[in-house]
């Protein structure tokens, strides 16, 4: 495998901006009108893990806080962060480190004991821009926030990609005292932390080596229900007229058209192993803006509510009705945030889930 520990700034004078605007479009499995017109990413990261495959071999790009290519006794905990739909892998990094300061800060965390990782889904423009090689994974528009297949020749799911880092955490080879993984995402990257956890494959290295997984939900557009329920006026779920979305159950709003990796199952079988992971919602109190630049409006999006914090408090009633015994989550605010993935991730409870012992006071 090639790890390499530089980060090389592609055109570092003229950091390209980015801008997503609506455009009305129907890939394979999200059928609806929220794709974006991406540009570039500023920076593709020299980090790279090789995911060996039937196909052959893939390469996906990421940051890291430490080498992990030789054994590191050290390492306890293990923090994904997994970013939004601007790729920009980079900051959501030195998000995760801010957060990570401030744990150690506070003595709830020993230093040099947690590895950070933020893996970077790339857009096939991404790899045409600057003309990476082949095998650097990367996906058609958002496809990878659902874990559809990667363009070229090498038809990877996103998820596959999470699974080979979370498969790799668990090699005791590399990791022989690790207790804890956590995989965290804001906004985009919250989308794709959500349906991972409805969709994730079993990895017996986990149970086998008592290493327990937990995720962090923040500030997500939508969310993948499971059946045909979507929030009414009160917010509470009740059947849905397909006549005013008629996609509005299609993946990754729902449980219709799913790809590969998710169809495997069935949506009561997804639904189960979900309710059983510890899965922990974080919204901004302030994310309450149903214009705001980013917020999914397709159809399928605004089914589930007008803005990320109705949507979100009705998802989790949505759970909450349907597990009244038996869910293992919880739903948080964070007063006074909007739309700020730093801020989400730097919150206290975010600190707590990913770095502490998971519980949230607020």
């Amino acid at each position: 495998m090639i790890f390499q520990t530089l980060h090389r700034l592609r055109i570092p004078a003229r950091a390209l901006s980015i801008a997503l605007t609506l455009a009305c479009a129907s890939p394979a499995y999200a059928r609806h009108d929220h794709e974006p017109k991406l540009k570039p990413v500023a920076v593709i990261s020299d980090t790279r893990l090789t995911i060996e495959t039937a196909q052959g071999s893939a390469e996906l790009p990421l940051y890291l806080s430490s080498a992990w290519d030789t054994a590191q006794p050290g390492i306890v905990r293990a923090v994904i962060v997994v970013h939004g739909k601007l790729r920009n892998a980079d900051t959501y990094f030195n998000a995760g480190q801010t957060a990570l300061a401030a744990a150690e800060a506070g003595g709830n965390v020993a230093p040099n004991t947690t590895l950070l990782i933020a893996p970077q889904f790339l857009a096939t423009i991404d790899t045409a821009t600057y003309n990476e090689p082949a095998d650097i994974l990367s996906w058609d528009g958002n496809a990878w926030m659902g874990g559809e297949p990667a363009a070229g020749s090498v038809p990877l799911s996103s998820f596959t990609a999470l699974d080979a880092i979370v498969k790799r955490l668990a090699d005791r080879r590399l990791f022989p005292n690790l207790r804890q993984i956590v995989i965290a995402g804001h906004s985009g990257g919250a989308q794709v932390v959500q349906r991972y956890a409805v969709a994730m494959h079993d990895i017996p290295a986990l149970a086998e080596e008592n290493i327990s997984l937990r995720f962090l939900v923040a500030n997500p557009s939508s969310y993948a229900y499971f059946d045909a329920q979507r929030p009414a006026a009160d917010g509470m779920p009740a059947p849905y007229d397909a006549g005013q979305c008629p996609a509005f159950d299609q993946w990754k709003y729902g449980m219709q058209d799913r790809p590969a990796y998710v169809n495997d199952r069935t949506p009561a079988q997804l639904e189960q192993a979900y309710a059983a992971r510890p899965v922990t919602y974080l919204i901004g109190g302030d994310d309450h803006d149903p214009a705001q630049s980013a917020l999914d409006k397709s159809c399928a999006g605004e089914a589930q509510g007008p803005q990320r914090l109705a949507r979100g408090e009705a998802y989790y009633h949505y759970l909450q009705m349907r597990h009244p015994s038996g869910l293992n989550q919880s739903f948080h605010v964070v007063p006074g945030v909007g739309h700020n993935g730093t801020r989400m991730l730097t919150s206290a409870c975010a600190v707590t889930v990913m770095f502490g012992d998971g519980v949230c006071k607020n």
